[in-house]
């Protein structure tokens, strides 16, 4: 048994556990929470009536907390204790504590909306207020409130608000467990430096030459590998995000330099566009990243601002993601699930986000026909759900399989999931070897970054997957093998929402099919109804279309360019608008005006107070219930008339009754 403080305190934990529903536990950095209360509950014999699940906001956490209790149980990692990220999945029969994303626990709830695979539920790291976490919490309070359920909730951090979710939870109990925790002496700059960048790297340097041994971790706003261990007799210098701020030691750590920011990912709903800013942190945040110099020993935190800043300018807590990010995916999650009495513009949120936001996801579903004029869920927004995708992407996918592209639209949507930049001319260097060495990769053929993804992954079939290919075009190896995997788990994943194989093929000798990208580019013109844009005729930009009329720039990076006579499409659609140095689409691809003129006209007909009805389910058919077009003929170009179909046999059905 581990010797950490948190285990002291077994006794009190269960018994709390035992006599209430809920229990909030706030362990202090180095207490062993992460690792030791799944251990607990299964002592106990709580794993006896379900598994005991550990959600956690970051995927890096959950691979590494299961691999660590797997250890100190001295069994098998993917048997008695394993894990679940998107797209990957080390569980078995077996398994009686699992670790998990808190996207893949959404993910579950969708077929067991009661969660009654589960006997323990402890949501980990609650205070990052990630997304997940807090649609979570509204979700299992739900549950409860109903009284339906036997199911356990811990709540754990190191620095939530213990008091708020308390209330949240009609004043559930509240333990608070001290951490392991050596002092750390905090020492505040003068004056904020002009560049943070260069004050952290002479900071390091001043560490590395007046201080004992001990490596010395940087919190910046862009981040390298930290975990690896060091060569002998020497001082690791790391540099991470946030990701090194919970959940895991690095051990070794006994200076930290805190920058005093992070970089945030944003988005405006009444622009539709995302911004990756760089921020200050929160004073929780800055409390976390001191915490890291003390794991091991006595150690020292140099913050690269002056104390006034800490105390007048930092935010207490860190703004909660959902108020920050676009919602269209949890709403539509949230319609999905057979829970009736489920209200979205009601529903329970610790910290719920603006109504602006809520109807920018509304209108978001709509036009992708996820939900009907009066807000109610479609079987295709079910089916879209049960895609471990962005709406748009999801969409598009249900798309590609009636208009028979559905194997390159499987290969563009695992692209675009890569969480990385893949290809050579997306950064300076890699844009400069390709030059170098003459590379020739596949350019779109014209209609933009969509296909040339699709073409540049084909290319990569056609060699087998050989890595070396892979590194002579300046691919990166990693990312393409996830897309890989991706992919495969995609086509599986269809399969099982089709009931029956699909014509996933692709043909050995691959070649340009300007049929295959006519009907690919058609499916994405539906998945991507929301992120149309038309060309402005005065201006090199595009307006985007809607509720966002706005000028924009079509991203330095993207392989759509302009024709012989340096003309743009008429119209695109894009994968993300994001704000820069100027606002800028990226990745997109041409279409037809006759595609995008149904959809404009859909959208000149949003009534948001209608789309803001119920959750009852129109139609429970589902993916194999659309009949197959024939692909040589062509497919209807106004999808209004399949949407008014189901809702005519709604009608029909309830008329019966």
């Amino acid at each position: 048994m581990a010797n950490l403080p948190i285990v002291q305190f077994e006794e009190k934990i269960i018994k709390t556990v035992e006599q209430n529903p809920v229990v909030v536990i706030i362990g202090e950095t180095g207490s062993g929470k992460s690792t030791q209360l799944s251990q607990m509950l299964r002592r106990s014999g709580y794993s006896k009536s379900g598994i005991i699940g550990v959600p956690q906001p970051r995927r890096v956490a959950a691979v590494s907390v299961a691999r660590r209790v797997a250890q100190e149980l001295g069994v098998r990692l993917g048997e008695e204790v394993g894990y679940a990220i998107r797209f990957e999945d080390r569980t078995s029969e077996k398994t009686c504590i699992k670790y998990l994303t808190d996207g893949v626990l959404l993910r579950e709830s969708l077929a067991n909306p009661m969660l009654n695979q589960y006997s323990v539920i402890i949501l980990d790291e609650a205070h990052e207020r990630s997304l997940n976490t807090d649609i979570l919490l509204g979700l299992v309070k739900h549950l409860i409130t109903i009284k339906k359920s036997n199911l356990k909730i811990l709540i754990t951090s190191a620095t939530l608000d213990g008091e708020k979710v308390s209330k949240f939870f009609s004043d559930c109990p509240v333990l608070n467990v001290p951490g392991k925790l050596y002092p750390v002496e905090i020492l505040y700059s003068k004056e904020r430096p002009k560049s943070y960048h260069e004050s952290a790297l002479k900071k390091a340097l001043d560490i590395h030459v007046r201080e004992p041994e001990g490596d010395v971790l940087i919190f910046m706003t862009g981040q390298v590998r930290v975990f690896s261990p060091p060569p002998p007799n020497c001082r690791r210098i790391i540099v991470a995000t946030n990701i090194a701020e919970t959940s895991l030691t690095v051990d070794g750590v006994v200076y930290v330099i805190d920058s005093g920011y992070v970089k945030q990912r944003q988005y405006n709903p009444s622009t539709g566009m995302y911004s990756l800013d760089v921020v200050q942190i929160s004073k929780v945040q800055a409390n976390q990243r001191a915490g890291r110099a003390g794991r091991t020993r006595p150690g020292k935190c140099y913050r690269l601002y002056p104390s006034s800043v800490y105390n007048d300018e930092f935010l207490d807590v860190t703004v909660p993601e959902i108020q920050r990010c676009s919602l269209a995916g949890s709403v539509l999650y949230l319609k999905s699930l057979d829970l009736s009495d489920i209200d979205i513009l009601k529903f329970d949120f610790l910290d719920p986000p603006s109504s602006e936001s809520l109807e920018d996801a509304l209108r978001q579903l709509y036009l992708i026909d996820a939900i009907d004029e009066n807000g109610q869920i479609t079987s295709i927004g079910r089916t879209m759900a049960e895609l471990p995708l962005e709406p748009s992407l999801s969409r598009t996918l249900m798309e590609a399989n009636e208009y028979g592209c559905l194997s390159q639209a499987l290969t563009v949507a695992a692209m675009l999931s890569a969480e990385t930049a893949l290809l050579p001319g997306r950064s300076k260097d890699t844009e400069k070897k390709r030059k170098q060495n003459n590379l020739d990769l596949p350019d779109g053929s014209g209609w933009g970054d969509h296909i040339q993804l699709l073409q540049i992954y084909e290319c990569w079939h056609q060699t087998d997957y050989n890595i070396d290919w892979c590194k002579v075009n300046g691919l990166q190896v990693r990312g393409m093998t996830f897309v890989k995997d991706v992919r495969k788990q995609l086509c599986q994943i269809m399969e099982k929402i089709a009931k029956g194989p699909l014509d996933v093929r692709r043909s050995r000798r691959w070649r340009e099919n300007q049929q295959d990208y006519y009907h690919l580019r058609k499916a994405l013109c539906v998945g991507y109804a929301n992120q149309l844009a038309e060309r402005m005729i005065h201006h090199n930009g595009y307006r985007t279309l809607g509720f966002k009329a706005q000028t924009v720039q079509v991203h330095p990076s993207s392989a759509l360019k302009p024709d012989e006579e340096g003309k743009l499409a008429d119209y695109i659609l894009y994968h993300e608008l994001v704000a820069t140095t100027r606002p800028y689409l990226r990745n997109l691809c041409s279409v037809d005006i006759k595609w995008a003129t149904p959809i404009i006209n859909k959208i000149n007909k949003v009534n948001v107070n209608k789309l803001s009805g119920g959750v009852a389910h129109v139609d429970d058919g589902k993916l194999s219930d659309l009949p197959k077009k024939d692909a040589a003929a062509g497919a209807p170009d106004d999808h209004e008339n399949r949407i008014q179909a189901a809702r005519e046999r709604f009608l029909a059905r309830k008329g019966k009754k």
